[in-house]
């Protein structure tokens, strides 16, 4: 099943959870209502919310919930349930407020390389605030700050249950979902001071979409391949197997630091390929169209737009 966050397109309203059907949207609180209607009124285990960070928040056993009443529609047809037509939708950031969102840098072999730096001994970590996310639909946007606006592809975990301190070979029970992350950097930002925050959290600069995939449909995710286009020109092709710590290493790893919330993000890394490891640098301009995309996800296509 792939979740999103959605409105109708020229609608000043605040966003809904949608579930895809084919290239179409349904709305999941009327699916879920369709699903207890027919139940006979039975009290299921929890109200299903309209607001995408709360229902995220719930984690597994919203999403659970919302699985049953999707295989219940999809199986009648969806008989008494409008479906939406994408083209009349708008597709916002997917959970716009998480309480986390850790990113992993270097954390490709062949990446780590093209920066000019070390295979890293542990993960590095840094983050992200909810100020930089923006969705499928909307535009990355280049502060007047930067010239050196960069492109980088990710896998992106969902997290779907309180996790702390948890074992490699129990990292996967944790996981709601995946999705793909862009995390637009600001190299000339980012490499001012040894910290990298400021070049990384530029408001409204990092493309979360263009849905969630649920775990049960993503295959195995350490063997996805992973590319990243500018105006059609491919820059990054590569295959989340190249991962150096792979995701039950992270999970295991960062909830022993940090505990993990349903509805928090990590972002995973990014191949090769970026702007700054080019010899002659291609860095983003207004009016370029990122193009990022994983295998078994999707695709998202998101413009730039330079500051006026």
């Amino acid at each position: 099943m792939r979740l999103v966050s959605y409105r109708l397109k020229n609608q000043d309203v605040p966003l809904r959870v949608g579930a895809v059907v084919e290239n179409n949207i349904v709305d999941v609180q009327e699916i879920y209502h369709r699903y207890r209607k027919e139940k006979n009124g039975e009290e299921l285990d929890i109200l299903i919310p309209e607001d995408p960070t709360s229902f995220f928040r719930l984690g597994h056993p919203a999403i659970e919930c919302v699985q049953e009443a999707y295989t219940y529609c999809l199986a009648n047809n969806w008989d008494g349930v409008d479906i939406l037509p994408r083209d009349i939708v708008y597709l916002g950031t997917l959970i716009p407020e998480p309480s986390k969102i850790i990113c992993v840098g270097r954390n490709y072999v062949d990446h780590a390389v093209e920066m000019n730096s070390d295979v890293p001994e542990y993960p590095v970590l840094f983050a992200k605030f909810a100020n930089a996310l923006i969705g499928p639909d909307d535009a990355i946007h280049k502060t007047r700050l930067t010239e050196k606006l960069d492109y980088e592809v990710e896998l992106t975990i969902v997290i779907g249950k309180t996790a702390s301190r948890v074992k490699k070979e129990d990292a996967y029970d944790y996981i709601a979902g995946y999705t793909i992350g862009n995390d637009i950097s600001a190299r000339d930002l980012q490499k001012r001071t040894p910290q990298w925050l400021q070049g990384k959290t530029i408001d409204r600069s990092t493309p979360i979409g263009p849905w969630m995939v649920t775990s049960d449909e993503i295959g195995d995710p350490s063997n996805l391949a992973i590319r990243c286009y500018v105006n059609g020109d491919e820059r990054q092709s590569s295959n989340t197997k190249k991962l150096i710590y792979d995701i039950p290493f992270l999970i295991e790893f960062i909830s022993n630091l940090i505990t993990l919330q349903p509805g928090d993000l990590i972002m995973t890394g990014t191949p090769d390929g970026v702007a700054l490891g080019m010899e002659s640098p291609k860095f983003l301009q207004d009016g370029d169209i990122v193009t990022v995309e994983i295998e078994n996800i999707g695709r998202m296509d998101n413009q730039v737009i330079a500051e006026d």
